[in-house]
């Protein structure tokens, strides 16, 4: 879109071969923005770029395991080097073992492990080597970073999933006061009860677990990707400019309820 209100800006978005990630990846290139679009499985990532070519926008694929830093110090170099830039970082991807990640006294490492290779450590390396490219080009930047609403109450069966995306939510914090500096700004979002949460075949109850938050839900139905891209979006414009360090709770009132 050439008159977009992310016209000829640069995002990476990782995770985004499905999901919010994907829904992400279709509305910024709607508004103007080359658009990396990185993630695992491969064939995820190859199908969106090709859908959000297909539409006249502008897209790469990348993919990438979060979880592999050499993996995402390349991802931000091949934008970079398709693109020119990087202006716009959405730390996306996650995993949630729904069958496994439960009994912290009875957890094994490896689910912790696992959750947090990607979760939060995953976090971590996006930011890193996103943030290093943000600071040599000097341009300033927008991070934004997807966390959830289980990093705000302490219902979540899902230990490891929960714990980190507590931090996720104070490592968009921690960037925000220490790389405005740099002209970045930082946020988080925490998604509300969506219809496909991550890893949604591996959930022991997919059913009861849509009946319990439909009768808790004031707005009366699970959220959708396309619910949260909006807000991701938003918050990469220049409308935005004076949103910093700030968690924003999508979830039709879930939360309060």
């Amino acid at each position: 879109m050439p008159n977009g209100k992310l016209h000829k800006k640069v995002a990476l978005i990782t995770g985004a071969g499905s999901g919010i990630g994907a829904a992400t990846a279709r509305l910024m290139a709607a508004e103007g923005a080359h658009v990396a679009i990185t993630g695992i499985p491969e064939d995820g990532v190859l199908s969106i770029a090709a859908e959000v070519t297909s539409s006249g926008g502008s897209a790469v694929a990348i993919p990438t395991d979060i979880s592999n830093p050499g993996q995402v110090e390349s991802a931000v170099a091949q934008t970079v080097e398709s693109f020119g830039s990087l202006d716009i970082l959405v730390a996306n991807a996650g995993i949630q073992m729904h069958r496994e990640d439960r009994k912290l006294h009875e957890l094994p490492e490896e689910v912790w492990d696992r959750t947090h290779d990607v979760n939060y450590k995953g976090q971590y390396f996006t930011c890193k080597y996103g943030l290093a490219q943000m600071v040599r080009q000097g341009l300033g930047g927008v991070v934004i970073l997807v966390a959830s609403i289980t990093a705000l109450r302490g219902t979540s069966p899902n230990v490891s999933y929960a714990a980190g995306k507590a931090g996720v939510v104070n490592l968009a914090r921690h960037i925000a006061v220490h790389y405005g500096i740099n002209g970045v700004r930082a946020n988080s979002i925490s998604p509300g009860p969506l219809e496909r949460t991550p890893d949604y075949d591996n959930h022991p109850d997919p059913e009861g677990r849509k009946k319990e938050y439909l009768d808790k839900i004031p707005v009366g139905r699970l959220g959708t990707p396309e619910d949260i891209a909006p807000f991701i979006t938003f918050l990469a414009t220049d409308a935005a400019s004076f949103a910093s360090g700030a968690n924003f709770v999508i979830d039709g009132g879930w939360t309060i309820a």
